[in-house]
């Protein structure tokens, strides 16, 4: 892990990094989130009863849409031209819940895992918008990066 973050320069100061001198590549990431909720507002959600509507499928566009505006967001980020982004929700009782899986894929000079980590984000709060009404007591958590491949600095997965 580098001891240094790149993007502050040596002056302290915050900036873009030039990824210039960078090879193309093949880069995938994969991130993951959970919505913890009421059983009955799972239930409410996966009857397709909820009064916005169908909450699976307006998040799923929702975390696709914000994908691809991440360089938008967040002020760092370079925009990529994506080759693939999926969001996958599904119910988990345990929780009780709903989990999200993104998945960003390019072939560029610098990595998706901030588009994953983005599109997981904002389909979780969508999930939440549309359902607040049934259950403001919600809570978003479990946001992380799963994994990620290519790049100069390899592969790299999350510690289960």
């Amino acid at each position: 892990m580098s001891a240094r973050l790149t993007h502050l320069s040596s002056g302290g100061r915050a900036e873009m990094v030039d990824v210039g001198a960078k090879t193309v590549t093949e880069r995938t990431a994969t991130a993951t989130g959970a919505v913890v909720m009421a059983r009955e507002t799972l239930e409410l959600i996966l009857s397709g009863n909820a009064k916005k509507g169908d909450v699976i499928a307006t998040a799923r566009i929702a975390g696709i849409m914000a994908a691809k505006k991440t360089h938008d967001l967040i002020p760092l980020c370079h925009p990529l031209a994506l080759s693939k982004i999926s969001v996958d929700i599904e119910p988990d009782n345990a929780l009780p819940g709903l989990r999200v899986t993104a998945f960003a894929k390019v072939e560029a000079k610098t990595g998706v895992e901030m588009e994953a980590l983005t599109a997981v984000s904002v389909a979780c709060l969508t999930i939440y918008d549309m359902a607040k009404a049934a259950d403001r007591g919600m809570r978003i958590t479990e946001v992380r990066l799963e994994e990620k491949t290519g790049g100069r600095s390899g592969d790299w997965r999350a510690k289960k």
